[in-house]
């Protein structure tokens, strides 16, 4: 096993406390020993000789049979018939809605044998004639709270020549299935009747399974199984609650497989525990933030390399990684890239882990809250060089109007902000990054040019982070809270009387170990799943989260709270927007990315979406916050959505000149796929909007090609 990354710096505090352990006083890090130490800490890049020489493209790229379009999730089509010259006659071929309800849909579609097989709003996967859109068949599978099945993404796996047919593999809910392709029904010789218990359960949206030889590698929430991809006997298993399971870290955004080599990687978030808390999170929280490379074969663990240790700022890693292959001293070495929310780049060795270029890290800011202890140095990357901004300073506050600067500047002179700058209690904090940079949506990788096309947001936020004190026990005999109210006369009927779950409708119990607040707004109020959206008042809203979220409390006669202080919370979690409702910062707030992987240099830059009544003022176009993925073709096109004004481009991927773009019926907050039947190629989206832009919901899948 190597370790990279992070992993060279000891250990500097004490693990999770007991809970039976006298209360100690809690201190505060100390800021003199941290500038004590050297300001930067490089892990050099590996030597020419270290680097793992390319081994021969057998892909022929022209097939799209695994959400992002093969085992590296390199997202890059071969087909070339739509090309920069004629791009602009693109048409509508066909529109498929599911008609099984209005939800948003974020997984990229697979495509074989001219039949496209996709999720639906409704929670069933449908197959669906790839030239005319007209539906085939679908099947509903079992499914468990808010995630649909393959809701990021599913296999096609064409099977072994005469012996074993092709099979539809996916996630959803605590279980992995197998499809028959043809007829949508489960492969009955597969596990218990077509399906398989994930023991990662139902905790972090399904993302798209990868076959080598004979064993399907499935990733489902802190634990990655494999299984025998024709009989479903459980090969192995491996689990990221490496070395302090109170957390539940998460492989929800995807993973690649190296199909000649046999080797899976992984993206890891953060641990569910994410704010600071009093002596919770010392750690560097191993394997959170990660990337991680698994033997396929056995499970094994190879190496990982950590981005940010003991992350505090919601900054995990939420992309899944790409199988790249770059130039280096004139030769080719086969790598891996790994996109960050911070807007970095990391770009490592296939076998080894080692980074391409030196990676730099920073002597980091220390905390003031008691009991907490960050981490001594954080990433400070120059090459490959960051495609966003790294931190808010005065000068990123919005020139769109002087009431507009004056508004935003008011907020952020009683605001802290600054590189990796930890909270305190009370103040707010405002950063990049929150929801990208990169975010789980990824990248595009061109083999021919060696360079990496990805859509990244520049949005700052702002958080307040609040101190408590521990709770005493709650009192049985109190009467109802008017949070616990809200839920009893809005909640119950689904969620039961003690929020217990019933049916369908997930427990809420212990919803802030599960459910970031951060999302609790959007899905109370734009509804999720099988859940419409409820309509609250603003005090009813506050109350029910009290409620959920454990701040309204009624404590017992006699018994009071600890003077220690308690659990912090986040008081304000929120996009920072002007008087108007835009962003706080100077644009872009969206943008789309060309990186040449071998110099490590950003060769465009160009604003992605658009707010139209800005533009018609004169404005520069800005750019949006956007939540979809590119694809990148031998036509010479890069294809990208996902910005809020709900529309879908294609670009010049040699110089980022937009070509062509087409309004969708909703927001596309999912990645295109092209593919090709009888001869005409198609570029394929879902459009179905809500997600974290909230806004309108539908059911639509559309597809686009040039006239016959």
């Amino acid at each position: 096993m190597v370790r990279f990354g992070l992993v060279f710096l000891s250990c500097m505090a004490a693990g999770v406390v007991n809970a039976d352990a006298p209360v100690q006083p809690l201190t505060v890090e100390s800021a003199a020993a941290r500038a004590a130490l050297p300001l930067y800490k490089v892990i050099p890049a590996a030597k020419d000789s270290e680097l793992t020489p390319a081994a021969p493209d057998t892909e022929s790229h022209r097939s799209w049979m695994r959400s992002h379009a093969d085992a590296g999730g390199t997202r890059y089509s071969a087909l070339d018939q739509i090309r920069r010259d004629n791009v602009s006659k693109l048409q509508v071929a066909w529109t498929y809605r599911s008609g099984d309800g209005l939800a948003d849909v974020a997984a990229n579609p697979v495509i074989a044998n001219g039949v496209m097989y996709a999720p639906t709003t409704g929670k069933h996967i449908a197959a669906v004639n790839a030239a005319t859109g007209v539906e085939l068949w679908r099947f509903k599978p079992e499914t468990s709270g808010y995630w649909g099945p393959a809701y990021r993404g599913l296999l096609y796996w064409p099977g072994k020549s005469g012996s074993v047919g092709p099979r539809l593999f996916f996630a959803s809910g605590t279980w992995v299935y197998a499809l028959d392709p043809k007829t949508g029904k489960p492969i009955e010789t597969f596990g218990d009747r077509g399906r398989v218990p994930s023991t990662g359960g139902d905790d972090g949206p399904p993302v798209a399974p990868a076959v080598f030889e004979d064993i399907l590698v499935a990733p489902k929430s802190n634990v990655v199984d494999a299984f025998n991809v024709v009989t479903g006997a459980r090969v192995w298993g491996f689990s990221l609650n490496a070395d302090d399971s109170k957390f539940k870290y998460n492989c929800w955004a995807g993973m690649v497989l190296d199909a000649k080599r046999g080797i899976a990687f992984f993206q890891v978030g953060d641990p569910h525990l994410l704010i600071p808390q009093p002596n919770n999170r010392e750690e560097r929280n191993l394997y959170s933030n990660s990337i991680v490379a698994l033997d396929a074969r056995t499970g094994k663990l190879l190496w990982y390399f950590q981005d940010i240790a003991h992350n505090i700022w919601d900054l995990d890693i939420a992309s899944p990684p790409n199988l790249v292959t770059v130039t280096r001293n004139g030769k080719k070495v086969d790598a891996v890239a790994q996109l960050t929310k911070m807007g970095n780049t990391l770009l490592l060795d296939r076998l080894t882990g080692k980074p391409l270029f030196p990676y730099r890290m920073r002597r980091a800011p220390t905390s003031t809250l008691p009991g907490e202890r960050t981490w001594p140095y954080q990433p400070d990357l120059e090459l490959p060089q960051p495609f966003s901004r790294q931190e808010f300073t005065l000068a990123d506050i919005t020139q769109r109007t002087p009431k507009a600067h004056a508004f935003v500047r008011e907020q952020a002179d009683k605001a802290d902000f600054g590189w990796f700058k930890p909270f305190s209690d009370g103040r707010p904090l405002i950063l990049f990054g929150i929801e990208g940079g990169a975010e789980w949506t990824g990248a595009s990788f061109d083999p021919t040019s060696g360079w990496l096309f990805v859509n990244a947001n520049e949005i700052p936020w702002i958080l307040t982070l609040k101190s408590g004190h521990k709770a005493a026990v709650r009192d049985p005999n109190a009467p109802p809270t008017p949070g616990e109210k809200v839920f009893l006369s809005h909640c119950a009927a689904c969620h039961g009387q003690q929020r217990e779950g019933k049916g369908t409708a997930p427990s809420l119990v212990n919803l802030k170990e599960r459910v970031h607040e951060q999302y609790f707004p959007d899905i109370v109020r734009n509804g999720q799943g099988g859940m419409p959206p409820q309509a609250l008042s603003g005090d009813e809203f506050t109350a029910v989260a009290d409620f959920l979220y454990e701040r309204d409390v009624p404590q017992m006669d006699g018994v009071k709270p600890s003077d220690q202080p308690g659990e912090y919370s986040l008081t304000k979690f929120s996009r920072f927007i002007d008087d108007e409702g835009y962003p706080a910062s100077t644009p872009p707030w969206g943008t789309l990315n060309a990186i040449d992987l071998s110099t490590g240099k950003i060769v465009w830059k160009v604003p992605l979406g658009e707010y139209e009544e800005l533009t018609a003022k004169g404005i520069p176009k800005t750019g949006t916050e956007n939540y979809a993925g590119t694809i990148v073709t031998a036509g010479g096109l890069v294809f990208a959505a996902g910005a809020r004004d709900s529309k879908i481009r294609a670009f010049d991927k040699s110089n980022g000149k937009e070509l062509w773009e087409h309004k969708l019926p909703f927001m596309g907050l999912a990645t295109p796929a092209t593919y090709e039947v009888d001869g005409r190629q198609y570029v394929v989206i879902a459009a179905t909007g809500g997600g974290k832009l909230s806004g309108p919901r539908g059911d639509v899948y559309i597809a686009f090609a040039l006239p016959k």
